[in-house]
């Protein structure tokens, strides 16, 4: 591609895909097998070499994992066709489940890759309701069926219970473990084979004579799955009569498109097998033609209007990641979803109501990029010289002002105190946290008002481990910190009506707020809620977003010790006005005011996150974990046998399992894994809610 041009494919030939999984599932390795087999790459890097493409930070080489998503395009040829794959790589580990977020926002397809010898995985669940959420279309890769206790067909049954019953095998692996040497397509029934990874193809052949009689269990299934979604081919099947490969093809990617069905290959992904990953991607994954259009509402009116996806339309685009770059400055990634861009151009962020100018535009190939002079419909970029804009916020021409839907992301459950190691680095801190916190939607900042401290809270130990390093290795700010700490939550048990009367007279004018509140618990997860009930006029309209303001201020710091205050519903009653003395700021004290005292008879108590986790063990070992986690406040939800290992499911409050790595570890002379992952706030028992209070200054 010439530097500036950005080839113009034909939207049906245009796939945007990413890839997800549980840690260690293969992601990466896969990444890079794609880029190999399309030409993108000479080499397949390898992660244990620490040079793969995609995995570029070096707190990625050093770790082995992913941790930032990337973005890279490639193109494939499939009979004599172009398209165009845009992959997006995303992380497994829990603590960075923002950047699947965000990634699966913008996609239109997805590959789901699972480790054959264990199937389907803690992680594995938490990005496929991710991507339930956003409706976005899977084709499932089971990965590893070379290694020693790799199992297609115990995989494929673990997805059908526990993700879909609607995943259905498309190839068969041909061989097992060591012997493992292609895959059979079940529409076509042809075998696909190779002997090392060094071949570039694979060989067409007739299908192994022991394979024959699983092929056509496997094919009725597939058939069966496949007319349903089609009333003609449905009635052909029904009148004995066998559809064409090419009318099942096309009504199976009917059924994938619609999120109805979710066909699953198998093999080894390093292998020329990741030929037929290709070949099913552009087959049946969706192209931006294919998905609904996206829906967003004008600003000032709040209408709901689709946004097309052509380049006819006015351009829309979603900012969906900020990076940044030591040499541009913030790149911030966005997914076009109609119209055209063009650099040097100005837009509309309606979600700041900020105009801003694009820079440069960019193809991103990982930390490679690639200067462009505009971008289309379906394209995903990068543009410099974006000031205000941030992850989440719509990008529009002035011609027509959009709002599409936020990227919603979960609250921190670890709080960490930082603190400079010398004047010079208490001068870089501020900014480094700044630049980081743009990047990072689930990295919270703020300030212990009692000690003056630095709080940094984020997913996990983990995740606040990366932006320490991070905070030294990219902006030169040494710190110390302290122990990580859970981010606890408060809420009332009960209803309580109180009144805030703020008035203050002291020569010239005056000061006056009166408003009676009633604070109630709403269901777990719900939020915050006000309602105006003020009936009669008795506190003019101006005031009432004055006294919710302070409500949510007072939110900010509970009053059982000190945390914030969620899940519940506040309603405006009464109250009463100055035609002199009255303001804004007069209503805010005195929301405040009322919201405290209501709190405080409302039966408040405190909440802590609970982790779901999955340990894997030798059998010897189960009675000892079980107790081990009965010992962290916790309870034992089931366990199963899976490759002569057993996996132990339980559920227990964070605060008990910081450190759980290493203390299983230990418990098991090294052979157990654990993984955590949040469930949901609980209440804490109240006699660690009174030692939890016995370290705060709140009364």
């Amino acid at each position: 591609m010439a530097k500036g041009e950005n080839i113009k494919v034909d939207l049906k030939l245009l796939r945007n895909i990413g890839i997800i999984a549980h840690i260690d599932a293969g992601k990466t390795t896969t990444t890079e097998s794609l880029l190999f087999y399309t030409g993108t790459t000479h080499k397949k890097g390898d992660i244990n070499d620490g040079n793969t493409t995609t995995d570029w930070m070096v707190q990625e080489r050093e770790r082995g994992i992913t941790i930032t998503s990337a973005a890279i395009t490639c193109f494939w040829d499939l009979n004599n066709v172009k398209y165009r794959i845009n992959i997006i790589d995303t992380p497994g580990h829990v603590d960075f489940t923002a950047e699947v977020e965000r990634s699966l926002r913008v996609l239109d397809g997805a590959v789901v890759i699972f480790d054959g010898k264990m199937g389907v995985e803690p992680q594995s669940e938490t990005v496929w309701r991710q991507a339930d959420k956003y409706h976005v279309p899977r084709f499932c890769f089971i990965n590893k069926l070379n290694l020693i206790g790799g199992d297609f067909y115990m995989s494929l049954a673990s997805i059908k219970e526990r993700l879909s019953s609607s995943a259905v095998a498309v190839h068969l692996p041909i061989g097992k473990e060591y012997e493992l040497k292609g895959v059979v397509d079940l529409l076509s029934q042809k075998a696909y084979t190779y002997k090392t990874f060094e071949d570039q193809e694979l060989v067409e052949e007739e299908i192994p004579e022991n394979m024959k009689d699983l092929v056509t269990e496997h094919r009725s299934e597939l058939v069966e799955k496949i007319v349903e979604f089609d009333d003609a081919l449905m009635e052909k099947y029904l009148n004995g009569e066998m559809p064409t490969v090419d009318e099942l093809k096309q009504a199976l990617r009917k059924g994938v498109v619609a999120g109805k069905v979710f066909p699953v290959s198998g093999g080894d992904s390093r292998s020329p097998v990741a030929r037929k990953i290709l070949d099913t991607v552009v087959e049946y994954l969706p192209s931006p033609l294919d998905i609904p259009p996206a829906e967003g509402e004008l600003p000032q009116t709040g209408e709901k209007i689709k946004v097309n996806p052509t380049d006819e339309e006015p351009f829309t685009g979603l900012v969906f990641k900020i990076m940044n770059d030591p040499h541009v400055g913030n790149l911030a990634f966005f997914r076009v979803y109609s119209g055209v861009l063009n650099k040097g151009t100005y837009v509309v962020n309606s979600t700041k109501g900020t105009k801003e100018r694009v820079g440069r535009l960019l193809l991103m190939h990982a930390n490679h990029r690639e200067e462009i002079e505009f971008v289309r419909t379906g394209d995903i970029a990068a543009v410099v010289g974006l000031k205000d804009s941030t992850t989440g916020d719509t990008l529009c021409d002035e011609k027509r002002k959009i709002l599409l839907e936020n990227i919603v992301f979960p609250d921190p459950v670890v709080s960490m105190a930082i603190e400079p190691k010398t004047k010079a680095d208490r001068e870089k801190m501020g900014m480094a946290l700044g630049n980081l916190i743009k990047e990072d939607p689930t990295l919270k900042v703020s300030t212990n008002q009692e000690t003056g401290e630095t709080i940094i809270s984020g997913m996990g130990e983990l995740h606040l481990e990366i932006i320490i390093d991070r905070m030294v290795r990219e902006f030169g700010v040494e710190t110390n910190t302290g122990s990580p700490q859970v981010a606890y939550k408060e809420t009332v048990r009960e209803a309580a009506e109180r009144e805030g009367k703020f008035i203050k007279q002291s020569g010239g004018k005056g000061q006056y707020g009166h408003c009676v509140l009633v604070v109630e618990p709403q269901e777990p997860g719900k939020g915050f809620e006000f309602v105006n009930g003020i009936k009669g006029g008795a506190i003019p309209k101006e005031y009432i977003p004055s006294i919710q303001k302070g409500v949510v201020e007072a939110m900010q710091s509970g009053v059982v010790a000190g945390y914030p205050v969620v899940d519940i519903k506040v309603t405006l009653k009464d109250g009463s006005f100055h035609e002199v003395d009255s303001s804004d700021i007069a209503f805010q004290i005195a929301g405040k005011m009322a919201f405290t005292d209501a709190m405080k008879s409302a039966k408040p108590c405190l909440l802590e996150p609970y982790m779901n986790i999955e340990i894997i063990v030798p059998e010897k070992y189960v009675g000892d974990i079980n107790g081990f986690v009965s010992s962290k406040r916790g309870s034992i939800e089931g366990t199963e046998m899976k490759n002569n290992l057993s996996v132990i499911k339980g559920r227990a409050p964070l605060a008990e399992l910081f450190g759980l790595a290493k203390e299983v570890r230990a418990i098991t002379s090294g052979r157990g894994s654990p993984t955590i992952f949040f469930s949901h706030y609980d209440r804490v028992p109240m006699s660690v809610e009174e030692k939890i209070k016995g370290t705060t200054n709140v009364s």
